[in-house]
């Protein structure tokens, strides 16, 4: 068993480890950090070497390093303390913090549900009641929004009510989009082209040509037509020739970003050759996080 003052230590000395790209932490550093004075540190850090829990180095440039030891005494995977996963508080980001870990509980429970956060960092910065937003982590951008009811100083934990949970499935975005995909003809005019996607209960399709992608028309481009007593006229002067597409094996989160990037509502979804496979809305991606999809 390790005292508060020695999880303490350890939980800086990772700390400032890893900011300083990995060199030897010098013990003037840690009692810095812990308003500490040196020696305190240095007759630690002896008892700490001894169990292998730290590692000394010698030379001007020497200092302690943690060892693998340290990082299980602090429940810390090193694959997870290589990942930067933030913490958010009246919405902006906490320098020098990253969670290490997420564990929920209760989740059944009919009252809400806790989640334990591990943090790497000054936790003492973080107060009962503050609302925080945690993530997103790295594969499945899991983001928790929660208040905080508990904090632990000793093992740098802090406890959160969860208010909810979002999280981008890591899927590709092939395994989401319809793939029978409605496509106009360019020679169509306005009313074969409203009836198609009436009847096909979708607000957009493109207009293809061959494999040969030409634009994209939606009932929004319909309908500005006919307010403008242009209903005569062919698609491809209406559609949008602005188009995006995605390939299929690119990851949901990827597909987010591009089409927040560029305020748009739809991607083409096309194989390696640039042939259209299918098409993926904003719409299908929210059914996928909600789970609202029926089996």
């Amino acid at each position: 068993m390790f005292t508060p003052v020695q999880k303490e230590i350890l939980q800086i000395l990772i700390d400032l480890y890893k900011k300083s790209n990995y060199r030897p932490v010098k013990g003037e550093e840690i009692a810095s950090v812990m308003n500490r004075n040196p020696g305190t540190i240095r007759n630690q850090m002896q008892y700490l070497r001894s169990l292998h829990i730290v590692e000394g180095v010698s030379g001007p440039k020497g200092g302690y390093k943690p060892t693998l030891e340290a990082y299980q005494t602090l429940n810390i995977n090193v694959t997870d303390e290589e990942a930067t996963v933030p913490i958010f508080k009246k919405g902006k980001k906490v320098e020098d913090v990253t969670v290490t870990k997420i564990e929920f509980g209760s989740i059944p429970h009919p009252a809400g549900c806790e989640a334990t956060i591990n943090v790497m960092g000054n936790i003492k910065q973080f107060n009962l009641g503050e609302e925080l937003r945690v993530g997103p982590t790295p594969v499945n951008k899991l983001v928790i929004n929660g208040k905080i009811v508990g904090r632990d100083d000793t093992d740098n934990i802090l406890l959160l009510d969860v208010g909810d949970i979002q999280s981008i499935p890591n899927r590709s975005v092939l395994e989401i989009a319809s793939q029978n995909l409605i496509t106009l003809d360019p020679n169509m005019d306005i009313k074969e082209a409203a009836w198609i996607l009436s009847n096909n209960g979708i607000d957009g399709a493109p207009v293809i040509e061959g494999h040969d992608i030409l634009g994209i028309l939606t009932l929004t481009d319909i309908t500005k037509a006919i307010a403008n007593e242009e209903k005569d006229l062919k698609i491809t002067k209406l559609m949008s020739k602005y188009i995006i597409t995605v390939k299929q094996n690119v990851k949901l989160p990827k597909v987010i970003e591009t089409l927040n990037k560029n305020k748009i509502g739809r991607l083409i979804v096309v194989d390696e050759n640039e042939k259209p496979l299918g098409i993926v809305t904003k719409t299908d991606i929210i059914n996928r996080m909600a789970g609202l999809y029926l089996h």
